[in-house]
């Protein structure tokens, strides 16, 4: 069975001297398990191919790791979002067949982002674009970002709604209070990550983005960031009558977002996924290298669905969304 992977991650000398430097800084600090993560970020080539062998991976959709480009400086981010997209457009040309792009985005600079994104689908051949949450505290129903979501809509490719800790001031509020280690993990992996993407996903439906960008498509991970479990209320509770949005929030949820379920391999949690956006909108993923693409492919292999469902999840979807 053919398998594509599409929330997999990379990163760049630029990066990682720049907006990236205390992220890396901390996992090589971090222990034996950390360098080994470090080190299998930075490596976009034949090792990561034959770890993929190993594990019956085809091919994986690659953006640069979180936090990106997003909190720094729109100089900065600009430098470094093309030099990021460039080296990755080199390690796809030396594994053609193996590896394709999302493109980093300087939101901060929303005209010239769009142009990167232009230049990045249109050029180099990427599959549209990886965005990590806020920038600053900005989220991408602001108006400051519309030329980036017309862009998409334009080029007809997806924009990846990828996780970022909070703003601080959230951050303090609301997971502060613990240790250090406690607060991290609370902020992220363990639980802010989510709720902050599914809140700016559905501040994209509230305001309206979908209405003015109806082509427009978004990819959430980690089995829909908790949107699924919530769909029916938050469906209820906002109707049209409410919101003045065209459609229910629902709709929008089904017709304008895809979900990944990279490092969730959690079977009660993926039928709740299947019941309430069906099978063509969820697509495999690992989340490397913080999944194991070996717990994932067995996960896939493993799920209850029919064989032909098995296949759309594994690369059809995929196929279809990205052209690939």
């Amino acid at each position: 069975m053919k398998t594509i992977t599409v929330e997999e991650h990379f990163v760049t000398p630029a990066f990682v001297a720049g907006p990236g430097k205390d992220f890396i800084a901390n996992f090589r600090n971090s222990g034996p398990a950390g360098t080994v993560i470090a080190d299998r970020l930075t490596e976009l080539g034949d090792k990561r191919v034959a770890e993929m062998d190993a594990a019956g991976i085809d091919m994986q959709v690659v953006s640069l790791n979180a936090p990106g480009v997003e909190q720094a400086e729109a100089d900065e981010a600009v430098a470094v979002a093309r030099e990021s997209n460039d080296w990755l457009a080199e390690a796809i040309k030396k594994h053609p067949t193996r590896f394709a792009g999302f493109a980093s985005l300087a939101i901060q600079a929303p005209d010239k982002a769009a142009d990167e994104f232009e230049r990045c689908v249109r050029k180099l051949g990427f599959k549209g674009a990886n965005i990590n949450g806020h920038t600053r505290g900005r989220y991408l129903d602001d108006p400051f970002f519309a030329p980036i979501l017309a862009r998409a809509e334009a080029l007809d490719v997806p924009i990846y709604l990828h996780p970022t800790v909070p703003a601080k001031p959230v951050l303090d509020t609301l997971y502060g209070g613990f240790s250090p280690a406690v607060t991290r993990v609370f902020s992220a992996g363990g639980w802010g990550w989510h709720i902050e993407t599914a809140v700016h996903l559905l501040r994209l439906v509230l305001a309206g983005v979908f209405d003015r960008h109806p082509k427009l498509q978004i990819v959430i991970g980690h089995m829909g960031e908790a949107i699924p479990f919530m769909m029916e209320r938050t469906n209820r509770v906002l109707p049209p009558q409410l919101t003045k949005l065209s459609r229910p929030v629902a709709d929008y949820l089904r017709q304008n977002v895809h979900y990944t379920f990279g490092g969730f391999n959690f079977t009660p949690t993926f039928l709740n996924l299947l019941l309430e956006i069906g099978v063509d909108r969820i697509m495999f993923s690992v989340d490397y290298p913080y999944g194991s693409m070996h717990e994932a492919r067995s996960f896939l292999q493993h799920l209850p669905v029919s064989d032909g469902d098995r296949e759309r999840i594994a690369h059809g979807n995929a196929e279809r969304l990205l052209r690939i």
